[in-house]
């Protein structure tokens, strides 16, 4: 969530005419992330969060909005969106699609505790599961393919050590498969900020726009590396087995996910490496943007390859 596009009170009064939410009291750009414009939008109604994409097109958008519809009618906690008087979610404001959604309780968590990983856990595990009779098909366009060939671009930016055990581990992924693993809709960048904990429960699962359809166990181990990484790169045992045991009340692993469960957890830490070298060499441009370290999944990683106790 960041502000690529600004948008005034002038700009949302017609905006919201098309809405029964009441009248404008404040607007407040939301200045973390690196995809889309957010502001806080609070009427005489309530409070919202309004979303301006910037690289999603309005035709690309169903997917994720009818999700969040879905999610929030089975009772999982997400921010459920609005829609016009047309009937309609998504809209346009300042030449970008948009969307409001509710402004669900909570706040972000910096350090998580063990209970907080547990609620995460199991909120995910009914999340996959409500996902099962979810009708819509998005193919992951951050995939293993995409890893590789942003890894390709910045190479010769980065020192040598560290473009090798890139290249090292981007093989070592390529040697294995999951699609035999149980597949559904994945959130897909279920960090701490993009969850909000009211107390030790979930307030709201937030930001699906990387959402898709995917292994679930990848999504459960993009989910450990953030929620339970201690500031060098290693995983925080209580808080990975609080958060691995929850989802399992709900979604038991199988035995081939167990089995995986080493070479995915390394594969959603290069993920989220590639991603931020990519972002850290080629920024965007934006008027409230952070490059966040990409050093960081890199100490993840080479954790992880070191690792020999995967906390099931």
């Amino acid at each position: 969530m960041s502000v690529f596009t600004t948008v005034t009170a002038e700009d949302l009064q017609p905006f919201l005419a098309r809405y029964s939410i009441g009248a404008l009291v404040e607007l407040k750009g939301i200045a973390a992330g690196v995809t889309n414009t957010n502001y806080f939008v609070t009427t005489t109604h309530g409070r919202y969060v309004l979303t301006l994409f910037e690289t999603l097109h309005a035709h690309e958008l169903p997917f994720y909005v009818n999700l969040l519809a879905h999610l929030a009618h089975h009772g999982i906690a997400v921010a459920a969106p609005i829609a016009n008087l047309n009937d309609a979610y998504i809209d346009t404001l300042n030449g970008k699609p948009t969307l409001l959604v509710t402004c669900v309780p909570g706040v972000v968590v910096d350090t998580p505790t063990a209970a907080q990983c547990a609620s995460v856990g199991e909120m995910l595990a009914q999340m996959h599961r409500a996902g099962t009779s979810y009708q819509g098909r998005m193919h992951n366009p951050r995939g293993p393919q995409w890893w590789a060939d942003t890894a390709a671009l910045v190479y010769d930016q980065m020192a040598p050590h560290d473009a090798q055990l890139l290249r090292d581990q981007l093989a070592l992924q390529s040697r294995h498969r999951f699609d035999h693993l149980p597949l559904g809709v994945v959130h897909a960048d279920l960090f701490r900020d993009n969850v909000l904990m009211d107390g030790d429960a979930v307030g709201g699962f937030i930001d699906f726009y990387y959402a898709c359809n995917d292994v679930l166990l990848y999504d459960v181990a993009i989910t450990l590396n953030d929620w339970c990484v201690q500031p060098d790169g290693d995983i925080d045992a209580a808080r990975a087995r609080a958060l691995l045991a929850a989802y399992q009340t709900v979604r038991p692993f199988t035995a081939e996910e167990k089995a995986g469960w080493p070479i995915m957890l390394r594969a959603a830490a290069i993920r989220f490496w590639t991603s931020r070298l990519i972002d850290f060499y080629r920024p965007a441009a934006g008027e409230m943007t952070f490059a966040k370290d990409p050093g960081h999944f890199q100490r993840v990683l080479a954790h992880h390859v070191a690792r020999s106790d995967f906390w099931l």
